[in-house]
């Protein structure tokens, strides 16, 4: 194992998707109200790109020194617990990445109001509470809101707050659609890693409630988030945007293959879920382009 696939694994460049696409989204929502800002939209991208590579490598870690990940992981093996990196030296790669997010939230905050480094603290927290502390948020089935508050509100609204100001329905709107697909993810993650998960005393919703609850809340995040789009665009009265549904054969396909994939055989579908959520923030930008402003 080279260092350099060491750290691929470690920072999961596949996940950052989850980052980038509500950042995407917000800033072409300001833009449709010709207040788009490119250096603090650039900020943004940097705060969210920071946060998810941080909580990444913190949940290698933290998860490392739980012994959640063992050998018989059916996902991606994890970097801290195979020996391939230091666990201190994944731990200091994730508080740097931190502090990367808290400098750049720093320079926003300058910008459009110092009250936001509450809610950057307060994602840097959500981060780090995810895998880590007494009662780690992923272990104790909290993982899903926290997806769908802090990757599709914070990061969508926040995006749109720090270009043009306190964010209409719309946005929020858009918010929810990201979180939610976001959140189809951690549904197949969790699906995947349930049994293991259960053994390692990780509570999720999947181990709680079962495999059948697990594929339908993928089945609801999917569809969920194609109405908050439908919603996003009645709601800005931009009929135009509505383009974006043409993401709902990719999310019908994904809830027909799910039905009975199992094991390692779930990693496909989670590679189709990243997909999904990036092909509907790509059509909702261009949809958003094609609009043009008000």
């Amino acid at each position: 194992m080279t260092q350099t696939r060491a750290w691929l694994l470690a920072t999961r460049p596949k996940t950052l998707v989850a980052g980038a696409a509500p950042v995407a989204v917000g800033s072409a929502l300001a833009s449709t109200d010709g207040r788009f800002h490119l250096a603090l939209a650039f900020l943004a991208l940097t705060v969210a790109l920071a946060m998810q590579v941080g909580t990444n490598l913190f949940n290698d870690w933290a998860d490392g020194e739980r012994g959640t990940d063992g050998g018989d992981r059916l996902g991606p093996p994890r970097a801290t617990a195979n020996g391939w990196l230091a666990p201190r030296v994944v731990l200091s790669a994730s508080l740097l990445s931190f502090a990367l997010a808290a400098a750049a939230g720093v320079l926003i905050a300058a910008q459009a109001g110092w009250p936001l480094l509450a809610i950057g603290a307060a994602s840097i927290a959500a981060g780090v509470a995810y895998t880590g502390g007494p009662a780690p948020l992923a272990y104790v089935g909290l993982g899903e809101p926290f997806v769908i508050a802090f990757f599709g509100l914070v990061a969508t609204g926040g995006t749109y707050f720090v270009q043009a100001g306190k964010p209409p329905a719309h946005v929020l709107a858009a918010g929810a659609a990201l979180g939610l697909a976001a959140t189809a993810l951690l549904a197949v993650n969790n699906l995947r890693d349930r049994h293991g998960d259960a053994c390692a005393g990780k509570r999720t919703l999947a181990v709680r409630l079962g495999a059948r609850f697990a594929r339908h809340e993928h089945t609801l995040c999917l569809t969920g988030a194609l109405i908050c789009t439908a919603l996003t665009a009645v709601l800005a009265a931009r009929p135009i945007w509505l383009v974006a549904l043409a993401a709902t054969p990719l999310a019908f396909y994904e809830i027909s293959q799910i039905r009975t994939a199992e094991g390692a055989a779930l990693n496909a579908r989670l590679a189709g879920a990243a997909r999904f959520e990036a092909v509907l923030a790509t059509l909702l930008v261009t949809g958003m382009v094609l609009g043009g402003p008000p």
